[in-house]
């Protein structure tokens, strides 16, 4: 693997640890700024939203930018965002700290999924693309303990300003690192564009992505109020739990970049089926302290084992046409799955489910979206939605 691949690596590492780490701060958040642990947990719905707003539209402004000036540029944009946020005086600022901080997530990993893809052989391209996501799971197993452990040892903004001096490293990184590349000869197509979003097989892709996750976060969002009321940790050692988690994310990234290179169907099927399967078990282990840390590990390696699979899905299906802006969206039906799962959560602790209730909502989301893929499977001949290998 070239080394420009691990500057993109760097990129989404710090993107990772502003996204994930306010999961492990939720309760210190809340009590600060006066609000419940449900409202907190919209902090990662907005940050969600803001990634499907801005991934379609700051992909389509930058469309003739270099990509590398691109990508320069969306980090500056996540380095002042995590700024905003560490000075933010209330809930409603930080929330549109978080949001701003938000639009350049989409448009980077759309990019630099498309970057990933031409440094390297067409037989390697699930597996760079994972390499380039390694950085959103090294952020969980480093950055976001870290950052958790920082935010309760200090104060919450403590780490948003940590994680603003991770965006400028990365900055560097990719300044040094990613090749020049020319800007593009002409405006972009948006009518090539928009019939390639619009092919079956590329829209059967990201709902497959937003149902996926969905079920992720309605459990991962409030895992530390889980860890500690169900579980009986006490919120010192959430930390090195998320370590566990940081882990399975790992293993299954690069594990579901393997078998994506080596059939991308059964991949996708068996990687929905793993998680839903982890979900189900998840409700059952929470209650003991080791099988739930077992179940947290677990979590992380059936979640992020989609994520390579699920992102070469729809680069295959939007063709020539199109590529970054569906590699960009995507991104946000990953984010939209986020923002999904928080919300859907929520509702159902408001509604008295509890938290072992979660991830037996949660496995519901992976489960249909196996079942849609089934049943695609079977209606091949008269509605083709899956791809052939």
């Amino acid at each position: 693997m070239p080394l420009a691949l691990y500057a993109l690596t760097a990129g989404a590492f710090g993107i990772g640890v502003t996204e994930f780490v306010i999961m492990g701060l939720l309760l210190d958040v809340g009590a600060d700024l006066g609000v419940s642990v449900a409202m907190a947990g919209l902090l990662i719905s907005g940050y969600a939203l803001g990634v499907v707003v801005g991934a379609p539209l700051l992909t389509s402004l930058t469309a003739r930018w270099p990509k590398k000036t691109t990508l320069l540029v969306l980090m500056a944009i996540f380095t002042l965002g995590n700024i905003a946020c560490a000075i933010a005086p209330n809930y409603e600022m930080l929330m549109a700290a978080r949001v701003l901080t938000s639009l350049a997530h989409g448009t980077f990993f759309g990019v630099g999924s498309v970057v990933a893809t031409s440094l390297v052989a067409p037989d390697r391209r699930a597996s760079a693309i994972a390499v380039m996501f390694t950085g959103l799971t090294v952020a969980n197993i480093l950055g976001v303990p870290f950052g958790t452990w920082l935010g309760q040892l200090t104060s919450w903004r403590t780490t948003f300003w940590a994680v603003a001096a991770i965006g400028i490293v990365a900055m560097l990184v990719i300044a040094f690192l990613v090749p020049k590349d020319k800007a593009a000869p002409q405006a972009a197509d948006w009518r090539a564009d928009l019939r390639a979003m619009l092919r079956g097989p590329v829209l059967f892709g990201l709902l497959l992505t937003v149902l996926g996750f969905g079920g992720v976060f309605t459990v991962f969002t409030y895992i530390a109020p889980a860890l500690t009321e169900v579980s009986g940790f006490p919120e010192a050692m959430v930390s090195p739990i998320l370590l566990v988690f940081g882990g399975g994310l790992v293993v299954g990234n690069l594990l579901g970049g393997k078998l994506a290179d080596r059939n991308l169907l059964w991949s996708v099927l068996g990687t929905l089926a793993a998680l839903g399967i982890v979900m189900l078990a998840m409700s059952f282990a929470l209650p003991n302290p080791i099988t739930a840390v077992i179940a947290v590990g677990l979590l992380g390696a059936a979640g992020f084992a989609t994520v390579a699979p699920l992102q070469l899905w729809v680069l295959e299906k939007a063709g020539g046409a199109g590529t970054s802006l569906a590699s960009s969206l995507n991104i946000a039906a990953f984010n939209l799955g986020n923002a999904l799962g928080a919300w859907l959560g929520g509702v159902a602790l408001e509604q008295g489910l509890g938290l072992t209730g979660l991830p037996l909502v949660g496995a519901v989301l992976p489960l249909l979206a196996l079942a849609l893929l089934l049943v695609s499977l079977l209606l091949r001949r008269h509605a083709p939605l899956v791809p052939s290998n």
